[in-house]
């Protein structure tokens, strides 16, 4: 089966530093593999959507030679597929209303304890939509790191495919997406690691064959948090690409010479995809990088 990668940021925001190890890291394994590299905008989630970001993002793709294959995308257009799905669910009884607040899940533990599951309730209004979890996934095994575990609370937790204010829940868009674009391997960072059980319990009660998992490092910032947008970690530089290619290169693993230093972008990119092997990977699953070219 040829491989089929991808790379989905959410939009919102710039790509910054922790997105680009991740869109190297899939665009790398997947061009080393002589596979396809899609892009999907994942905006499933307009309330925390920044106008302009989904063209940035591809811009910046662009201006860092990272091409990708085919059409990109967009989860704002799929909502169909995603409710067509919950929809036979909730016919089969797999899927139900649930009134609970995050209020009151947290004051019984934390976790979902499943006081709705057999409520069958019938005013739909303010509730979010669960799935009986039939399937639940307690370890996988990562292309890097072997065999990782999930929490038995959190793998065992009916979890939500559609949330009260009407949008849809990650798990559910990202599995079903994958399976309707024939992925076949998942990159990406390390804080993903949990949903990693969720979603192969998704595989499974969708009958489907799961596709393989590789995570990497998150990037730290200084104060020890994960560089992200919510972090406000700051955007990359469109103008300048490559002292930031090469640093995230570096985090990567590979050790870069001189030369390879003074080549043009789509030279280091080539090499780049010559030279990948999953060993160089950092066996840590955060780290802080150091900017040799540029600061943070």
């Amino acid at each position: 089966m040829s491989y089929i990668g991808r790379f989905a940021p959410s939009p919102s925001g710039p790509l910054h530093f922790g997105s680009l190890v991740a869109a190297l890291g899939s665009y790398f394994q997947a061009k080393a593999n002589n596979g396809q590299w899609l892009v999907r905008i994942e905006d499933l989630d307009p309330p925390r959507e920044m106008p302009g970001a989904s063209q940035l993002i591809l811009n910046t793709l662009e201006a860092y030679q990272l091409h990708w294959d085919g059409e990109v995308v967009y989860q704002s257009q799929r909502h169909s597929l995603y409710q067509q799905q919950i929809d036979d669910w909730l016919s089969s009884g797999q899927a139900y209303y649930c009134q609970c607040t995050r209020k009151q899940i947290k004051e019984s533990g934390g976790f979902y304890l499943g006081t709705c599951r057999d409520l069958a309730l019938t005013n739909h209004l303010e509730c979010a939509i669960r799935l009986k979890m039939t399937h639940p996934v307690y370890q996988f095994n990562d292309q890097k790191h072997g065999p990782l575990s999930i929490p038995h609370a959190l793998a065992d937790e009916d979890f939500i495919i559609k949330r009260r204010d009407g949008l849809f829940a990650y798990n559910l868009a990202v599995v079903l997406d994958d399976i309707d674009q024939g992925i076949t391997e998942v990159v990406r960072g390390a804080d993903l690691i949990e949903p990693t059980g969720r979603q192969i319990s998704l595989y499974q009660m969708l009958g489907a064959t799961a596709v393989s998992y590789l995570h990497l490092p998150l990037a730290l910032g200084s104060n020890g948090q994960k560089l992200s947008k919510q972090n406000h970690a700051p955007a990359i530089d469109n103008s300048n690409p490559k002292p930031a290619l090469l640093d995230a290169m570096r985090f990567l693993g590979f050790e870069i010479s001189r030369d390879i230093e003074q080549a043009n972008l789509a030279e280091i990119i080539a090499w780049g995809v010559s030279q990948w092997r999953l060993e160089q990977l950092p066996g840590s699953i955060e780290i802080t990088p150091r900017f040799s070219n540029r600061s943070l």
